[in-house]
């Protein structure tokens, strides 16, 4: 029998026209840091605040003829989307599009649990009612 991996690191990467400034934008809206190599802008991430627990990261690669997911139907299927759990959804809601995130038009959730939204290069995201985590 194979043994597991040994993780010491998760990074869950996105493509994007421009990698700074989509960093920029998850950094602001999660109050994370953006670290990249000044000689190459074209790989960006975003990590928690040193002491923070976990050893999950958000990278963006740029990269040329980028094309934003269409969903839920279009010629560019959505590959991923972004799960965020809060404790208050209307407050972190309001500060994505303060932060420049777009309410999709698609809202699937009747009971309210979660809302869907596009980030600055159209990838999708959820924030989702912090008591859904046992759901």
């Amino acid at each position: 029998m194979t043994s597991p991996i040994t993780v010491t690191r998760t990074t869950f990467a996105l493509d994007c026209p421009d990698a700074v400034a989509l960093a920029e934008f998850y950094a602001a809206l999660l109050g994370w840091e953006v670290s990249f190599d000044p000689d190459d802008d074209h790989w960006v991430e975003v990590q928690p605040p040193l002491g923070t627990p976990g050893s999950h990261f958000l990278a963006f690669q740029q990269v040329e003829n980028y094309r934003a997911p269409e969903w839920p139907e279009g010629s560019v299927p959505q590959q991923a989307h972004l799960d965020f759990y809060v404790p208050d959804l209307e407050s972190a809601a309001s500060a994505a599009v303060a932060f420049g995130a777009r309410r999709h038009e698609v809202q699937p959730s009747q009971s309210g649990s979660f809302i869907v939204f596009a980030d600055p290069a159209g990838h999708l995201f959820c924030l989702c009612k912090e008591s859904n985590l046992d759901a």
